[in-house]
């Protein structure tokens, strides 16, 4: 009841005389490309989710320096 062999053949010839080997050609790079794409991003995003648990550690550090001072324009010191 499946497709079998012969008829699989048949039909990848029937795509190949519909849109030619060119095209099918270019449609292939442009799912090959597609799929790295979407790798890309899914690789990505886990890479910002590991910095984003990482982050907090980071910045209660930061916040518990205290900076003081104060803040002096150049334009200040020349008048």
């Amino acid at each position: 009841m499946g497709i079998s062999v012969w008829k699989l053949l048949i039909i990848l010839l029937i795509v190949l005389l519909l849109f030619g080997a060119k095209r099918l050609r270019n449609l292939g790079k442009d799912l090959g490309g597609a799929m790295k794409g979407f790798r890309d991003a899914v690789r990505e995003s886990s890479d910002q989710e590991e910095v984003a648990e990482a982050a907090p550690e980071k910045m209660e550090r930061k916040n518990d320096r205290v900076l003081e001072g104060k803040i002096e324009s150049k334009d200040q010191e020349k008048a």
